[in-house]
């Protein structure tokens, strides 16, 4: 899963908890160079109504600490827009209303995975087509540091590349390669790496499944021996 934070407006809060604010804002070049598209959670939220859940509202991306539900998530022109509700029967939902209320926390970050991306030719920065919406954080403040939250980003992606290989679902070859980037790898070198090794050990057909499951076993201990250094 990766993470981007964005600066929290909240507006309208309310005794009973509930908030409106934008989760994310599209066409914004971020410090990791990438822009949200819009559209980019359309079907993310589709899919959520249809199976009836909504992505997680937490505490700086906790999953131990949720801190309430949001009600409503939809798209505009300007991004995504949400709703929500703390459920202030609960300590950590009591203190974030505190301190949304003393406008002392910063920020929203989006937890997500990527769906479908591209990079935009001679400007040297990612367009995010889809994106699989998972959560959505109260956070402190807005990630300063580039280094240290693209330390944390490529560790988790690369967590999570580890558990899809291992469950049978590899990412594809345009995935990996920006895996390979969040991590610090250079362009050229991560797309050669994601083109060539890693496009043979996915797509090769020739081989049998003994080979090709070897392949893979060896991408996952190259991914979990691969740890950003902080």
């Amino acid at each position: 899963m990766k993470t981007k934070d964005f600066h929290l407006e909240v507006k309208a809060l309310t005794d009973e908890g509930t908030f409106e604010g934008y989760g994310s804002v599209f066409n914004n070049v971020d410090s990791y160079g990438e822009r949200v598209a819009p559209g980019a959670f359309a079907k993310s939220l589709v899919k959520h109504a249809k199976d009836g859940t909504s992505p997680l509202m937490l505490w700086q991306h906790d999953p131990w600490s949720p801190i309430g539900v949001w009600e409503d998530l939809s798209e505009n022109n300007r991004g995504l827009k949400g709703k929500g509700r703390l459920v202030l029967d609960t300590v950590k939902g009591r203190e974030t209303y505190a301190l949304l209320k003393a406008g002392a926390i910063r920020g929203l970050s989006i937890g997500y995975r990527v769906i479908d991306s591209e990079p935009e030719e001679g400007k040297g920065t990612w367009l995010l087509k889809e994106l699989d919406l998972m959560e959505i954080s109260v956070v402190s403040f807005p990630a300063n540091g580039k280094a240290t939250v693209t330390a944390t980003k490529a560790q988790a992606a690369l967590e999570d590349f580890a558990r899809r290989l291992r469950d049978g679902e590899p990412p594809d070859v345009k995935e990996f390669e920006g895996l390979l980037r969040d991590a610090g790898i250079p362009k050229a070198m991560a797309v050669r790496i994601a083109s060539v090794g890693y496009a043979k050990a996915i797509r090769s057909e020739s081989e049998g499944e003994a080979s090709k499951a070897s392949l893979l076993r060896d991408l996952v201990s190259a991914a979990e021996a691969f740890r950003p250094r902080t």
